[in-house]
């Protein structure tokens, strides 16, 4: 099982003025798909902690790091930014297979912002702040995640 953190990045949801469902929400998917979540946390849109945050993650070890929020267009909406500074390698067909999968069930598909990428031995992914958006959008990838961790722990396998 692959050690998984989910990060939601919220600032009402860091102060405790909003519930965070769609952390939750990812956890759950992610354990019924045989994912192992070691961590989880509520952090606010602050550039240089959310990039802390990718960087202690990566540094531990932890294989998958899901974001939640922080994806559109709003002025502290800066969650790919901060992932772009710390990610070595961009992964853009992640991103841009959730962006097209959007686009079939609503035109506002296109306005996620969210990047995806590799830091040290940890595939970070950028998810919707919205329940339903970021399910979606994980539905979208997840089968095609193990397969991605063989080829990057190493396994160039193709069958």
């Amino acid at each position: 099982m692959l050690s998984t953190a989910v990060i939601t990045i919220s600032d009402k949801g860091s102060r405790g003025e909003r519930e965070d469902i769609s952390g939750p929400l990812l956890v759950e998917m992610l354990k019924e798909n045989n994912f192992d979540v070691t961590t989880t946390s509520i952090i606010p849109d602050e550039k240089e902690m959310i990039e802390s945050t990718l960087i202690d993650l990566s540094n531990k070890n932890i294989a998958l790091i899901l974001t939640t929020g922080g994806t559109g267009f709003a002025p502290r909406d800066i969650t790919p930014e901060a992932t772009k500074a710390v990610i070595e390698r961009e992964t853009p067909g992640l991103s841009e297979i959730m962006r097209a999968e959007s686009m079939k069930i609503t035109p506002f598909g296109c306005l996620s912002r969210g990047v995806s990428g590799i830091r040290h031995n940890s595939l970070i992914i950028n998810l919707p702040g919205s329940p339903k958006a970021a399910k979606e959008n994980l539905m979208t990838i997840i089968k095609s995640l193990p397969h991605a961790f063989k080829m990057f722990l190493g396994d160039s396998s193709h069958e």
